[in-house]
């Protein structure tokens, strides 16, 4: 059975969720999503909620998926998502150029990185949060489809993976990072 295709996904005033066979189209003060459905599973308005129903049992994994995907749209539309990323290390640095991103992440030559459509970034420093103890870049991100904004986050963290040493790189700054010890192993 599956316990998160079962709850019912509130929709908020303001939002419009059209139900198609194939898809979602969710249209919020924010913009418009579209989520697919996959065969099998139908979404239905109850009283200003949406209820995700599946044909057979077999069918759980894909009904919890469904509903899931759903009321990240409706989430998405309403109040947008955001990540942050840290770029730890001397002379790591990152400029936000309209729709790029330029990086100088201890390579020969910058790094460009141009973001896609409905992703949007902001720079600023912080003082440092982690076990590291220097002044770091914040890299903040944010849009409506979490799908992509999880995808841009995981690309800009694998152009300079943190060390194991040092931790200096491109780092999550919701997620905790255990330090090696060095030679000397302390």
């Amino acid at each position: 059975m599956s316990r998160v295709g079962k709850k019912p996904i509130t929709i908020p005033s303001g939002v419009n969720v059209t139900i198609n066979k194939a898809e979602l189209e969710v249209k919020g003060p924010k913009g418009i999503l579209k989520t697919p459905v996959p065969s099998g599973v139908e979404f239905k308005m109850e009283d200003g909620t949406l209820v995700a129903e599946r044909a057979n049992d077999d069918l759980a994994a894909l009904h919890g998926l469904a509903r899931a995907l759903a009321n990240n749209a409706v989430v998405g539309v309403t109040e947008g998502f955001t990540k942050d990323l840290d770029l730890v290390g001397v002379g790591y640095k990152a400029e936000v150029q309209g729709k790029k991103i330029v990086f100088a992440l201890g390579y020969s030559h910058p790094v460009e990185y141009a973001l896609p459509e409905g992703i949007d970034a902001k720079a600023e420093r912080k003082p440092a949060k982690t076990s590291i103890n220097q002044y770091q870049l914040t890299l903040t991100l944010s849009g409506i489809d979490k799908q992509l904004l999880g995808q841009v986050a995981a690309e800009l963290n694998r152009l300079r993976k943190p060390d194991a040493y040092k931790g200096k790189g491109v780092r999550y700054s919701d997620k905790v990072y255990r330090l090696k010890p060095g030679k000397t192993g302390k």
